[in-house]
């Protein structure tokens, strides 16, 4: 194990049929990471071969000690944090052959990363344990070229400085840029196991006896999956333990608000006014049409251009009233809409000369309205879990549609309905009137869309398809309908 090949040595024991002894060394490693993975008991042989191999390759041991967390191991070897950002993100092959003591060191790297995302230990969950993971599974996105956050759905560039396990380097800032892989070919749906086993750690948590603990509460990160079970929990909640559930929904609400934000602010906006004269400011001065103007006025004789007007571009946008009517499926399947649509809502209610309105249903429906402006007092207000009745909520929506041609509605659901035709005949009737009608899937907490298929034929038939995926998509859509 401890014996070294040169480049060149290496090469010529290829050419010559002798086995590298860097693909010995790389099987070792992943060997060792499939024990692991399907067998929580130490395999002896595996791991002093493993801890041979990475002494030998200049890596630190602590990359075998599944305890440590990859922050905790970045911490003390910072020169290894560029090394995790893209490890696993496919690379063009490159001219003269594999560089195969790389592939042994990315394969030590790469089972750290794995092994503590996807090996946890059963039982109990404490808060550090929660949040370590929550830090190792960020430090797996950016391994796979993403954003941290960005595989489960979450805050896109969100940082969580000073998790538990000791991440002294924050997994923020990933040095990637450039939008997310499209990992579908290399891994599928690992986003939604991800956000699966999340869900499973925040549920073996004694939350209740966390949260009455102010200690152990400021530990806690706030994710998707510990926002949805503190609204099922909230009502069983009191005194200490309801304060600072409220503060962990405060604080993932004004995060994701902050993503949200910047989306809308980068959508599209609504045609120049040209009805509107220039404001006549330095900044909206048009340089370069004012010389094309005034080029008449030049002097050869002097080499001067006399300038007798000045242009200024128009600024003023067309904006007419709008109305947005949100109406949102508050079912147990529903909270990772429920939570971005309420704050989407919000953000849209900020806006000049949009008048939103926010409905929540199952068998009743609920409305909102008056607390569009703050999602966190809206979600306080929402109770998961229940049957579905659409027809309810469409009879607060329908009389709220007073101008349809400057209406959007939006229906977030899974569609799985007590009264189909009825619910989607009313829904018809509300296209065909002229207001904009956008029909939004369902999301689980894992990341798993869930739409009935028979209303998803139907709204493709409407000429209104269901809208899945990213709320990107949706962000879109509103932003061109509305400005």
């Amino acid at each position: 194990m401890t014996h070294q090949t040169g480049e060149h040595g290496a090469g010529a024991d290829a050419a010559a049929g002798v086995p590298d002894p860097n693909d010995n060394r790389r099987q070792v490693l992943y060997w060792r990471l499939l024990a692991r993975l399907f067998d929580h008991e130490e395999q002896p042989a595996l791991e002093s071969a493993s801890l041979a191999v990475v002494e030998d390759i200049g890596l630190p041991s602590a990359l075998l000690d599944p305890g440590a967390s990859v922050g905790s191991v970045v911490q003390r070897h910072p020169e290894l944090a560029a090394e995790f950002d893209g490890l696993m993100t496919p690379e063009p092959e490159e001219e003269g052959g594999r560089d195969r003591a790389a592939e042994v060191r990315r394969a030590a790297l790469a089972s750290k990363v794995l092994l503590n995302v996807f090996a946890s230990s059963p039982g109990t969950v404490t808060a550090e344990q929660l949040a370590r993971w929550q830090s190792d599974a960020e430090w797996l996105e950016r391994a796979l070229g993403c954003r941290p956050g960005e595989l489960r759905g979450g805050r896109g560039g969100a940082g969580r400085a000073g998790a538990a396990g000791g991440t002294g380097v924050s997994p923020t800032g990933t040095g990637v840029g450039a939008p997310a892989p499209d990992l579908s070919r290399l891994i599928p749906a690992i986003g939604p196991e991800l956000g699966s086993i999340e869900a499973g750690l925040v549920k073996r948590m004694h939350l209740r006896e966390v949260l009455a603990d102010p200690a152990l509460a400021a530990r806690l990160t706030p994710s998707m999956s510990l926002i949805e079970q503190l609204l099922r929990d909230k009502d069983n909640l009191s005194g200490v333990a309801l304060s600072n559930a409220k503060a962990l929904i405060r604080r993932y609400v004004d995060e994701v608000t902050e993503v949200l934000r910047t989306q809308v602010e980068k959508s599209t906006v609504g045609e120049l006014d040209r009805s509107v004269p220039p404001k006549r400011v330095f900044r909206n001065l048009d340089i370069d049409r004012t010389i094309w103007k005034n080029l008449t006025n030049w002097s050869p004789e002097e080499e001067r251009l006399y300038v007798d007007r000045l242009y200024y571009r128009h600024t003023s946008r067309k904006t007419t009233p709008q109305r947005l009517i949100v109406v949102v499926d508050q079912s147990g399947s529903m909270v990772d809409s429920m939570v971005n649509c309420t704050i989407l809502a919000s953000i849209f209610a900020g806006l000049p000369r949009v008048d939103v309105h926010l409905i929540a249903y199952d068998t009743q429906a609920l409305d909102l309205t008056p607390w569009a402006h703050d999602p966190f007092e809206t979600l306080l207000r929402t109770k998961l879990g229940g049957g579905t009745d659409g027809t309810v909520a469409m009879a607060l929506a329908q009389p709220k549609i007073a101008e349809p041609r400057n209406t959007v509605v939006v229906w977030i659901s899974d569609f799985y309905e007590w009264r189909q035709q009825e619910l989607f005949d009313s829904m018809a009737a509300v296209h065909r009137s002229g207001a904009k009608f956008i029909p939004v899937g369902s999301v689980t907490s894992s990341g798993r869309g869930s739409v009935n298929p028979w209303f998803r034929e139907r709204f493709k038939d409407l000429g209104a398809p269901v809208i899945s995926g990213h709320i990107k998509k949706l962000v879109h859509e509103l932003k061109t309908f509305l400005t």
